[in-house]
This record gives structure tokens, C-alpha cells and sequence, in this order.
């Protein structure tokens, strides 16, 4: 009897493990508005796509996609420069929201508690909120939060992951706080963890099934990591994932393998097996990160990572193979969700305006589409032939994320290395035709 309970509680524990949920995908914030200046995509067979969230769905395996929210947004940046892609007000993401829901995907909704972009050097509180004691900027923290959440529930746009702030590991709302343990005395953790508290309780209150998402920036430093994680779990801040941002020209190189020769040893893999020991009990999900395949950065770069990844097409492909290849071992690491994906230069539309922009005022030269659109759309970035022995996830990177869940697109490949998968060579009109599961593509790949 005793070998047959602990048998029963054995198999419990692996079925509880083997459901975990794994998440995969990006920020779409932007899409609608390239949607609405006529943008076209293409993939990685030039076909076009009618809607991209359904393609990286049912093409790329993607379950997840993450939108901000501000509160006020004046569509410009914290300067006040014009930028339209600030415009994420809780009517956009609750349509958006809602077709995410109906694509049968996750959807993670990043509150920025404030009217434009908030990081690690922007902490301003909305406009509405300005001037409030520490005490009243919670009670409007937990109300706005209950509404917005409130509100998506009600539209059948229900979040299934809810960032409480972006990059907040220097503050939120005005509220400074340090993660260097030797400053302590600048920082104001009374009034933050407030804040946090009001936002996380309002989730759980009218959101109980949604995971919980601190998100900070400082990836690859294991003692800021440590020291502000620490203080939120001593300050009663109840949440469920650790979220970080990995961008490796900031924040440095993936594995120890990579800095093996150089001065500075600090690397992603090594920080979140840190997290790990650190703080077990929670999961890692990595809720930004991009690389660009044209244009280098020309300031504010950290880290020169161009003598591992390129920075070109092959680069971006490499740097994203990678990253999935060696978070996908580490059992802490839940998720990961690329950063702006849908970049396609400023918009197509005709009414395009050089010094503002119709989507972006600036490329980032980091989404996975060619700025510039050719026929009837923006070709994916590939980095080759999609041939027998290849399938689109050889070449092009959103494809190539998909293996983080176990996903593998459908594209030629070799069948004796995929048994029980059908695929017949035949001529048709002096072409050869390959059908693979009652599909036909040409030699090159092309679906027909």
C-alpha cells in the first residue's frame, strides 16, 4: 500500500510538471496601426499573409502576445516628440485584446501606469495622477487597475499574464527606488511596494487565474537581481514570474561559453540559473528581447556582441536560435516574447509624413520583415532556401521559435527523417511537386 501511494504521488508530480504551460511569442502593440496604413507581410514562402496574428499562431506555433496599455496616451514620447505608436489606450488593447482571445493565443497585458513609455530612466506618473501622496497614487494604481482589468474581462479580452509596470526596477509612478543594496538610504520602498501591492492585489481580485509579471531590466546582474527580488518578497508583493528584458547590445552575451574570453563574465544563462537558487519557487520569462539585422546601434551600446551575431539577417536568425536553444534546458524559464516583431519601416499608405512618421517616427531595424516592402508586402527576413531537408524554421526566425513549445512548421523536409509523415516526389508540366500531408509545394519550398 505504501509503494502504491507513493507511486500515485510520484506520477501526480510528473503530470503536474508535463502541464506547465510554456509560453512563446511577441509584442504585437504596433500591429494595428501598420494594419490600418495598408502594410503587407509576406512568409517565408512569399505568400501573403491576411493576418499575422493567425500566421504566427498556426505557422510559427506563437501562443502568446503582449500589448502595453497607458493610461492617458498623448501619442509622443516622454519629450513630448511626436510619436504615433503611443497610442495604446484601453480602447485599442481591448480590441486587440480580443483577437489575440479569438486566435486561441495568451495574452499578456503590460501596464506602463503611466501617459508614455516608462524604463529604467522613466518613471513619471500619468498626468491625471502628478502631485499625490504615496498613499493616494496606490489607491489610484489598484483602481485604474481594476478598471482596465474589469473592462477586458467584460469584452471577452480576459489576460492570461499581467505585467504590474515595465522595467520598474528603479521605480514606479515617481517613486524611486535602487537596486544597489549600498544605496539604500535614496530609496523610497515604503512607497513603492505600496504601489506594487495595490497592483498585484487588484489583479488577483478580478483576475485570479492571470499570472502575475514583475518585469525588470538588469538581466544579466545576478546581485541587483537578487537584492530586488528579495525585497519584494520580504514586502509581501505578491506575484508569480520574474520578467526581464535581454537585449544583448545592452545588457551583454547569452551563455558562459561566449564570455569565456572576455573581461566580463556576466551572461544571461548564468543569471537566471542564479534566479533559480535564488528564488525558486518562481518562473523566468523573458518579456523582451530583440536583435537587429541591419543598422547597428550608434549610441548607448554596452556590449559590441557583433563578433557573435552580425548584425544582418543571419545575425538576428542566429542570436534568436540561440536564445531558444539555451533557455529551453532551463526548467525555470517559462517564457519568452520578442520585442516588436511586426516592424515594417513607417507604414505604406500613401499620407506618409517624413518628420513624423504614420507607425514610427525611427526604424529599430530589429522587427522580421525588410523595412522596405516590395510588390504587395515585406518579405521576411530569410536567411536561405526552404528546400528538401529544410523547413522554414532552417531559415527564418519567428519560425524558429516555435521548438520553445515543441512546435515544428510544416515546410519539405526529408522523410526518412520523419517517420510517418507522408511526402511524394512527382513532375507536374515538367515541374517536380512535393505533397506532404495533403499539401503541395514546389522544389523551392513554396507552397502551391
Amino acid at each position: 500500500m505504501k509503494k502504491l501511494s507513493l507511486f500515485i504521488i510520484a506520477l501526480a508530480c510528473v503530470c503536474a510538471h508535463a502541464q506547465e504551460t510554456r509560453y512563446i511569442g511577441g509584442d504585437i502593440s504596433a500591429l494595428p496601426l501598420y494594419e490600418q496604413h495598408n502594410s503587407a507581410y509576406k512568409d517565408a514562402y512569399g505568400k501573403n499573409i491576411s493576418d499575422l496574428i493567425t500566421w504566427f499562431v498556426n505557422d510559427c506555433g506563437w501562443n502568446t502576445f503582449r500589448v502595453r496599455i497607458f493610461v492617458n496616451p498623448p501619442r509622443a514620447d516622454q519629450d513630448g516628440t511626436v510619436n504615433p505608436s503611443v497610442c495604446q489606450d484601453l480602447a485599442y488593447v481591448t480590441a486587440l485584446g480580443k483577437r489575440i482571445k479569438a486566435a486561441g493565443a495568451n495574452f499578456m497585458l503590460d501596464f506602463h501606469y503611466s501617459d508614455t513609455w516608462v524604463d529604467a530612466t522613466h518613471i513619471q506618473a500619468p498626468a491625471a495622477w502628478k502631485g499625490k501622496s504615496d498613499a493616494a497614487m496606490a489607491d489610484s494604481v489598484a483602481a485604474y487597475t481594476r478598471r482596465v482589468l474589469t473592462a477586458l474581462n467584460e469584452a471577452n479580452a480576459t489576460p492570461d499574464l499581467v505585467q504590474v509596470g515595465n522595467e520598474i526596477m528603479y521605480g514606479l509612478c515617481g517613486i524611486k527606488v535602487n537596486p544597489d543594496s549600498r544605496k539604500e538610504a535614496s530609496s523610497n520602498w515604503t512607497g513603492y511596494l505600496g504601489l506594487l501591492k495595490a497592483g498585484c492585489d487588484a489583479v488577483r481580485e478580478v483576475c485570479p487565474e492571470a499570472r502575475i509579471i514583475i518585469h525588470t531590466d538588469r538581466p544579466t546582474n545576478s546581485g541587483y537581481n537578487s537584492y530586488y527580488y528579495q525585497k519584494l518578497i520580504d514586502g509581501g508583493v505578491d506575484f508569480d514570474v520574474i520578467g526581464l528584458s535581454y537585449y544583448p547590445f545592452w545588457h551583454g552575451y547569452l551563455t558562459n561559453e561566449q564570455v569565456a574570453s572576455k573581461g566580463d563574465k556576466n551572461n544571461l544563462v548564468k543569471a537566471i540559473n542564479q534566479l533559480a537558487t535564488d528564488f525558486p519557487e518562481k518562473k523566468v520569462h523573458i518579456v523582451e528581447c530583440a536583435y537587429n539585422f541591419q543598422y547597428w546601434p550608434s549610441k548607448g551600446v554596452n556590449y559590441d556582441t557583433r563578433d557573435v551575431w552580425p548584425c544582418s539577417k543571419e545575425g538576428q536568425y542566429n542570436f534568436v536560435k540561440d536564445l531558444v536553444d539555451a533557455l529551453k534546458p532551463l526548467e525555470n524559464v517559462e517564457g519568452i516574447s520578442y520585442w516588436f516583431p511586426e516592424e515594417a519601416g513607417n507604414g505604406d499608405d500613401t499620407n506618409w509624413n517624413t518628420s513624423k512618421g504614420t507607425v514610427i517616427v525611427s526604424w529599430q531595424n530589429r522587427g522580421f520583415w525588410n523595412e522596405n516592402a516590395t510588390q504587395s508586402g515585406h518579405a521576411i527576413n530569410r536567411t536561405g532556401q526552404i528546400t528538401e531537408g529544410k523547413t522554414a524554421a532552417d531559415v527564418c526566425a519567428p519560425y524558429y521559435m516555435g521548438k520553445f513549445v515543441g512546435f515544428e512548421p510544416q515546410g519539405i523536409t526529408n522523410p526518412s527523417a520523419n517517420e510517418g509523415v507522408h511526402a511524394v516526389k512527382m513532375f507536374r508540366n515538367g515541374q517536380l511537386v512535393i505533397e506532404r500531408n495533403g499539401i503541395l509545394y514546389s522544389s523551392d519550398g513554396k507552397r502551391l
